[in-house]
């Protein structure tokens, strides 16, 4: 085909508003561009003048999936600013807490966004019909994951118990107990999943990607929470408060969000297969039974695999979870008192969301208050890779013999396996659109 245009005006089952548009005149791409064109969100604009205290419970509204890690990013940036130390119980609850929002954000992805893609329908309401329990399942797995956050965040999402130094709630001990029993029933649940994976024909595409993550140091912990910065193009780790050196912004005229580069490329990728690529050792040992099963190895360059790789990721913070609330209840749980800042300053912090790696940085005046911030969201990072991917796989479905309707459906399913959260990635205000 050399003749071809795609004008996909807010690709289906993805959070947020985004246009694909491809042209194609005499075999040559003339135009290809992933068009974000929400409204910007002005998150960093009114923490400014807030107090230190209140920049969690703001800035965790950028994303209903993602809050979670937003309020951990958040908590761990003031208390880079305010020189306030947390406690082992602390990290414990903060990690439970982080693995169940990768689990639910995962399965919601897995099985009502990516998986109708490769059963043939436009959405999981008809699947509740032709594959009950599917869905029946996916909903299961995702109710015990938000039940974890509720138990230990004080409410499903948007957690109000996580603070800056500690908890202001804490689960009791039969909650962990029921909650622990209920992961460990969800085993069947996740290797039935795994089942279902083995079925699915995963588009073959590769490009050469460069994948950014955190990677923990010492411990040897298959990295959510805590880690210095690391990419398959460069050998030497970058400090979390060093992130402007490898994450590099700029702005694009069809987006409302911002693009990023690195110094090694000018694209790269973050999220699960960023994370599985740099940090598979360290996986959980059921975890990489499952990638093995599923015939995923590092490093691998196929986007759609992005899928498989959250997948594996579900079973290990399963798995993970268990252990914490094993420690959690041999530490036995008990309340802490606040924590005040010992300065104000300027301070990073950093997490893995489900989409991927999560910066934001506050800089705080001698009163407290909030002088600038900066908020680096995994979607806005991926952006430029998808576009890349995009340009890489033009050519090939051209040759394919793919109908104009295949190809655009392709190209969809490029941008889901992103899974992107286009509403939190949208900071730009001025743009001109012809």
């Amino acid at each position: 085909m050399k003749n071809v245009t795609i004008d996909v005006k807010h690709v289906t089952r993805v959070e947020g508003h985004g246009n694909i548009a491809v042209n194609v005149a005499d075999g040559e791409i003339t135009k290809l561009e992933l068009q974000i064109v929400e409204s910007p969100r002005y998150f960093e604009a009114f923490l400014r003048g807030r107090r230190w205290y209140e920049a969690p419970h703001i800035s965790c509204r950028v994303c209903g999936i993602c809050s979670v890690a937003h309020t951990t990013a958040s908590v761990k940036a003031v208390e880079a600013a305010t020189g306030i130390e947390v406690t082992e119980q602390t990290l414990l609850l903060r990690k439970l807490i982080l693995n169940a929002e990768q689990l639910q954000s995962h399965v919601l992805h897995l099985y009502f966004l990516a998986v109708p893609d490769y059963l043939g329908v436009g959405s999981v309401i008809p699947l509740a019909s032709t594959h009950g329990d599917v869905v029946k399942r996916a909903l299961r797995m995702k109710k015990l994951a938000n039940d974890i956050c509720a138990a230990i965040g004080g409410r499903h999402i948007h957690p109000i118990a996580v603070h800056v130094g500690g908890f202001t709630h804490f689960p009791k001990p039969d909650e962990l107990v029921g909650l622990k029993h209920r992961l460990e029933e969800s085993r069947k649940d996740l290797f039935e999943t795994a089942k279902l994976f083995t079925t699915l024909a995963v588009p073959d595409f590769t490009r050469e990607t460069e994948f950014l993550s955190l990677q923990c140091g010492g411990n040897g912990e298959y990295a959510f929470y805590d880690g210095d910065l690391v990419s398959t193009k460069q050998s030497e780790p970058t400090k979390v408060e060093d992130y402007r050196t490898r994450v590099l912004e700029s702005v694009v005229p069809h987006s409302t969000a911002k693009h990023s580069r690195s110094p090694h490329s000018p694209a790269y990728m973050v999220g699960a297969l960023a994370r599985f690529n740099n940090n598979a050792d360290r996986l959980h040992p059921v975890a990489k039974e499952v990638a093995e099963m599923l015939g995923l190895r590092p490093v691998c360059q196929n986007p759609f695999h992005n899928n498989t790789a959250q997948l594996v990721e579900c079973v290990h913070c399963t798995e993970h979870s268990i252990e914490l609330i094993d420690q959690l209840l041999t530490r036995g749980l008990k309340e802490e008192p606040p924590v005040k800042p010992d300065r104000f300053g300027k301070g990073a912090g950093t997490t893995e969301a489900p989409r991927g790696i999560l910066f934001h940085e506050y800089e705080i005046d001698g009163d407290g208050k909030i002088e600038g911030a900066n908020l680096v969201i995994p979607t806005a990072q991926n952006l430029a890779n998808i576009e890349a991917d995009m340009r890489a796989m033009m050519p090939e479905l051209l040759d394919s013999g793919m109908s104009k309707e295949q190809m655009t459906l392709r190209l969809e399913m490029l941008v889901r396996a992103y899974d992107p959260c286009i509403s939190c990635s949208v900071h730009l205000l001025d743009i001109e659109w012809d």
